[in-house]
């Protein structure tokens, strides 16, 4: 859209793809809060939310039309063509959602992680195993190079997982690169950005600010993350849209891959091998999945949770290939 005073701010805004309705909008809101709500737990990744959800490409897309043209829209003060060209409404919706979802949630899920870790993870392991089965219907035909991604991306997250975290500088441009990082990992479907986080030694860092984000040197510390995971987001978006535009059944097996290999992570049963001091806390930097002993209370519930995270996203599955029928 160029330049033109007889176009509104209305028409211009919704010129943009989007959520046509505010039933759309809310709805679009809500795989928001799905998304922040995974980002938060270090193994989970808003990435495999936007994938079971049927937004995933719908996201890539909407990241990429924040490029060049339209800065040079906003240069140019044509801020109703840029308006126009930027996936503003579906953007908006979806960021008030995860935003929402990590403000709010971030103190709730840091206690259930410390005081509840195996619920919380019986939980996501239910949520990721049914994830894996929905992003592996999207691929499709398993042609020898899909298989070839699906090993690769196994072999990656595995790994990734394997990794022990490591204690960093509070710098702010150690900050800006954390985040930049993270968001890169947080758009991978099988790779949380929290995760990465941990590896970067700043997850309970980032996660602190979170919980008094008004204090002056948090609201510091928050936009020059913010703007680490702006950088990230609007470069790494624009790759993993090529790879699905030219190799699009190789690329969703990758995807698949990352999050089977990411499932050791997540399994709720943990034997801890080591621990050390990092930043003046004890962190488990050696640990392995075990099989639970005993069938009591604890077992069931965290048998009961797996199930109802896995029906929970075969459910919304099924309903959002209904809506977008």
């Amino acid at each position: 859209m160029k330049h033109d005073k007889s176009v509104t701010w209305k028409e211009a805004f919704q010129t943009s793809p989007g959520p046509d309705s505010i039933r759309e909008a809310a709805w679009l809101t809500l795989k928001g809060i799905c998304m922040g709500s995974a980002d938060i737990v270090p193994g989970v990744s808003g990435g495999t939310m936007a994938l079971i959800t049927g937004i995933y490409e719908k996201l890539l897309q909407a990241i990429k039309s924040a490029d060049l043209r339209a800065v040079r829209m906003l240069l140019a003060l044509d801020f109703k063509g840029a308006l126009a060209r930027i996936h503003l409404r579906f953007l908006l919706a979806l960021f008030v959602g995860i935003g929402a979802a990590i403000v709010s949630l971030a103190r709730l899920i840091n206690y259930l992680l410390h005081h509840h870790p195996v619920m919380i993870w019986s939980l996501f392991f239910g949520l990721i195993a049914a994830s894996i089965l929905v992003v592996g219907k999207k691929v499709g035909r398993w042609s020898p190079g899909a298989v070839a991604g699906f090993v690769a991306g196994i072999a990656g997250a595995w790994l990734l997982v394997r990794q022990i975290p490591v204690a960093t500088p509070e710098t702010l441009s150690f900050i800006f690169f954390s985040g930049f990082v993270a968001i890169c990992a947080m758009i991978l479907p099988g790779i949380s950005g929290a995760f990465i986080l941990l590896l970067l030694g700043k997850y309970e860092f980032i996660t602190a600010t979170l919980k008094n984000p008004f204090l002056l040197d948090n609201v510091v510390v928050i936009v020059v993350f913010c703007s680490g995971c702006l950088t990230g987001l609007l470069g790494f978006s624009r790759v993993l849209s090529t790879l699905l535009a030219r190799w699009h059944t190789v690329t969703l097996a990758f995807l698949t891959g990352l999050m089977a290999g990411s499932m050791v992570k997540v399994w709720p049963w943990r034997l801890v091998l080591e621990t050390q001091m990092i930043a003046g806390k004890l962190k488990v930097v050696r640990d392995r999945a075990v099989m639970p002993h005993d069938l009591n209370a604890e077992m069931l519930t965290a048998l009961a949770l797996i199930a109802l995270g896995f029906v929970a996203v075969m459910l919304l599955e099924a309903f959002s290939n209904t809506r977008n029928a």
